[in-house]
């Protein structure tokens, strides 16, 4: 009989012990710590991926939008074009006021609706953020168009010309 009560007790306590004790106040912290961190990594890892999903698919633009977006042109240096009005512009633009990565910017809108030369095309470009040359299709820059700084640091005396894309301007 007593060989029976043996043979249902467990052999130590040792499989038993993690179930036992309780995490002393710092282990609390630690973890607690760690699963908010995780949660905020979570949460950032999520959010950056839409938006990388949403940059580089155009078919995460809504479907009106998409469609709508004008036939790229063709435009050589010399050519006379018009800017198109900002409503136009406007349905071209993702949530962040770009299409196809090129920005326009708040400084640009006072340009809508003018006639413009186009200076030259640009295929490449030094990315200043990183130094490295980028390529780029169907981006032009317009003759005496520059930046004169902007609205959030003020003014600026580089002169650096504005990119805009075939979609924005009109050819005349």
């Amino acid at each position: 009989m007593e060989k029976e009560q043996n043979r249902n007790k467990p052999a130590c306590q040792l499989i038993s012990l993690p179930e036992l004790s309780e995490p002393t106040p710092r282990q609390d912290i630690f973890w607690q710590r760690r699963n908010r961190v995780k949660r905020i990594i979570k949460r950032r890892w999520i959010y950056l991926r839409n938006l990388f999903r949403e940059m580089i698919n155009p078919k995460s633009l809504p479907l009106e939008r998409v469609n709508e977006m004008p036939i790229k042109r063709d435009l050589e240096p010399g050519d006379r074009v018009k800017v198109r009005s900002k409503e136009e512009i406007q349905k071209t633009l993702n949530r962040w006021n770009q299409l196809k990565g090129c920005s326009f910017m708040e400084e640009m809108w006072s340009y809508c609706g003018s006639e413009q030369i186009v200076l030259k095309k640009v295929e490449r470009f030094l990315d200043e953020r990183d130094y490295l040359l980028k390529k780029c299709k169907n981006l032009v820059i317009l003759d005496g168009v520059m930046c004169q700084g902007t609205i959030d640091f003020g003014s600026c005396d580089r002169s650096c010309y504005f990119f805009w894309r075939e979609e924005w301007l009109e050819k005349i």
